[in-house]
């Protein structure tokens, strides 16, 4: 994860520097600022309404007596999503939006939940243990 984490922390704001010369030389400076405000208002409105989509499911799937997890990591990829869409720059929306969509959302939150292991809270399982101090 961290071999990704460097590269993203350089490229990021170099193609976002870019792109942000590229639109301000072609719409101008003034347009482009209300464009990236436009876009961020947009992206949140979305986040937002998508949001409370996924917080009635897992509602529904918790009354339901089933786990919400894959609403609980939905959730946290639709918060990324919203951090991108909120940080000014052409590149950063263009992900946040793309993670807006249903289909790419979904295969992202399968993939995470495939790699993460929940344990339900009820599961009936106690562990009884004694333990000594040693130092």
């Amino acid at each position: 994860m961290l071999k990704f984490l460097l590269p993203a922390f350089i490229l990021f704001p170099l193609i976002e520097i870019y792109l942000l010369i590229k639109m301000g030389d072609a719409l101008g400076a003034g347009m482009t600022l209300l464009l990236i405000l436009l876009t961020a208002a947009i992206g949140a409105w979305l986040v937002r309404a998508q949001g409370f989509t996924v917080i009635t499911r897992a509602h529904r799937r918790h009354a339901a007596g089933r786990s919400p997890a894959a609403e609980a990591i939905e959730g946290v990829v639709l918060f990324f999503a919203g951090t991108l869409l909120l940080a000014p720059g052409f590149f950063t929306d263009a992900i946040g939006f793309a993670m807006l969509l249903p289909p790419l959302r979904r295969k992202i939150t399968s993939r995470l939940l495939a790699r993460t292991t929940f344990t339900p809270p009820n599961s009936g399982r106690v562990i009884d243990a004694d333990y000594e101090r040693i130092d």
